[in-house]
């Protein structure tokens, strides 16, 4: 790799948020399995193996994030599911599988979305209720301070 993207990486990975993380983490799953079904589909044997070992490090490191104590029924089926998706990593690499893998892509590509959302929705409520505790009205242009808060 070159040594200058290493260290963008680098920087990239350590100025991130928590949000930000968790979305290159799946990000990172994703383009893994693609691919290992990739290797797959064009009778690259060998090439499957580490996309595949990498993908189920990713996700193995999200379900050991999970906070049961917090996260109550979410978290456990969060955990299930990933539980799933390296059970199917390990079946597609053992028989040498695509289908798996789709599978897996597509529930990675789900929750990701999901993640993107909810973490776009706090933000928005975020930025509403600093907005309102400072007057500043969230339909107008930014720095638009309502007169009547201002006085």
């Amino acid at each position: 790799m070159n040594p200058y993207m290493h260290q963008y990486q680098q920087n990239q990975v350590q100025t991130a948020s928590r949000e930000q993380i968790l979305i290159m983490l799946y990000d990172g799953a994703i383009r893994f399995v693609g691919q290992a079904r990739q290797a797959i589909e064009n009778g690259d044997r060998l090439g499957r193996l580490e996309p595949i070992s990498r993908a189920m490090a990713i996700i193995s490191e999200l379900s050991n994030s999970l906070d049961h104590s917090i996260g109550g029924e979410v978290a456990e089926n969060l955990d299930a599911l990933y539980n799933f998706m390296i059970r199917s990593l390990i079946e597609a690499n053992r028989n040498v599988d695509a289908k798996p893998l789709e599978t897996v892509e597509n529930l990675l590509k789900t929750l990701r979305a999901t993640w993107a959302e909810a973490i776009q929705i706090v933000k928005d409520e975020g930025q509403a209720a600093n907005g309102e505790e400072q007057g500043y009205d969230a339909g107008s242009p930014d720095g638009y301070k309502r007169l009547s808060a201002a006085l």
